[in-house]
């Protein structure tokens, strides 16, 4: 690889690392300030559900329109106006007067970020491709990161009563500085070249075993599904099974994430020194073992611990799925449109499933998130076995 080369890819992975940090902060900078939202529009809990639910459809059509989206403007066309959408959708939410205005741009900013999410990883997984050491995983860190950062600030603010126009305002523009400087740096080209001392140079997508669109759909939905429980209903988990204070039900929460970022930030180097597909194996076992210690041991320390193990395990999913969707050349942006698509479609019906399991006498919190996620588990290790 030349010299100006080089250059080239080190502009361009800082700039999508950029991407990935603003990405991660676009939801997160209204999610927590929801409860606001709802007052201002007097509305109760049970239509805010139904707009966030209804809002992921649109989530849905993105999906299904990704991989021509890519292929008609090129993943550094996409990436720039879908972020550009995104950053003008903000400053809507704190305009928004009406449920169904407030609808209507949860929904844009649904569909705009399965696009900008499609895009951003595939010019990540190219750049992964073209080095000796992968940068997926940390991509998604940073995506983490900034989800952390954009929930932080959206509480501060809220805290100190910053209205809520003035703040996602102020947030549009630091995103859009750092649009600014993203599209600077970007790929041209959508061509992948795999360095040869990458995980991933062994493995020709000729001699690979062909994966379906459909199993990237199911791919998707199940690797969703244990980060969702792991992530969502931690807290439930302490309050409701062991009656813990709301500040110990809150730790839970803390404790996968911490398991999450950390698994993240080391993922790549892990993928180098144990290969992608051992890593993989290594790291089910860990979110299988972590959810069961969390999920069914009644003991608070142990359910931070598995909670953490869990969150080290299931941090390499996603960033894994992305990335052998992103490079399979039989489906170029129809791969990552499909696992988006079945992520988004369990969204809309896993968490109902482990609220009416919980809710049921025969169940406790931890049994219902185990009898969801396990099966996932086991479900998305023998696919990505079968595909390697």
């Amino acid at each position: 690889m030349s010299k100006a080369t080089l250059t080239t890819d080190q502009r361009a992975l800082r700039a999508v690392s950029v991407q990935f940090l603003i990405n991660g902060a676009v939801a997160a900078s209204y999610i927590p300030r929801l409860p606001e939202i709802r007052n201002a529009l007097d509305v109760d809990l049970v239509t805010i559900g139904q707009i966030i639910t209804l809002a992921s459809l649109g989530g849905l059509l993105g999906s299904a329109i990704a991989g021509r989206v890519m292929r008609t403007l090129s993943t550094r066309s996409a990436m720039i106006f879908g972020t550009l959408g995104l950053i003008a959708c903000l400053p809507a939410i704190g305009l928004a007067s009406t449920t169904t205005a407030l609808l209507l741009i949860i929904a844009m900013i649904s569909l705009l970020d399965v696009v900008v999410d499609v895009a951003m990883n595939i010019q990540g997984s190219n750049l992964s491709a073209r080095r000796a050491t992968p940068v997926m995983s940390r991509l998604h860190g940073l995506w983490s990161i900034g989800s952390v950062l954009g929930g932080l600030i959206a509480a501060g603010m809220a805290a100190v009563a910053v209205p809520l126009l003035w703040h996602l305002a102020g947030a549009a523009v630091l995103m859009a500085i750092g649009l600014w400087y993203v599209g600077g740096g970007l790929l041209a080209s959508d061509d992948a070249e795999v360095h040869p001392d990458n995980p991933n140079a062994s493995v020709s997508t000729q001699s690979a075993t062909p994966i379906g669109l459909w199993v990237f759909f199911i791919l998707g939905g199940v690797a969703f599904v244990p980060e969702m429980i792991g992530s969502d209903w931690a807290p439930f988990r302490l309050s409701d099974d062991l009656q813990a204070t709301p500040g110990a039900a809150g730790l839970a929460y803390v404790a996968f994430t911490v398991g999450m970022v950390t698994g993240r930030l080391s993922g790549d180097s892990l993928a180098v020194r144990l290969g992608k597909k051992r890593m993989f194996e290594v790291a089910v076992l860990l979110a299988i073992s972590g959810l069961s210690v969390a999920c069914l041991v009644n003991s608070t320390p142990l359910i931070y611990m598995g909670l953490t193990l869990a969150g080290l395990g299931i941090s390499v999913f996603f960033p894994s799925i992305y990335d052998a969707a992103a490079q399979d050349k039989r489906h170029k942006g129809n791969a990552l449109g499909a696992m988006t698509a079945g992520s988004r479609a369990v969204m809309l019906v896993a968490p109902i499933g482990v609220g009416l399991l919980a809710d049921s006498p025969h169940f406790s919190v931890g049994m219902a998130m185990a009898l969801i996620a396990i099966p996932c588990l086991l479900v998305l290790a023998y696919l990505m076995r079968r595909a390697a």
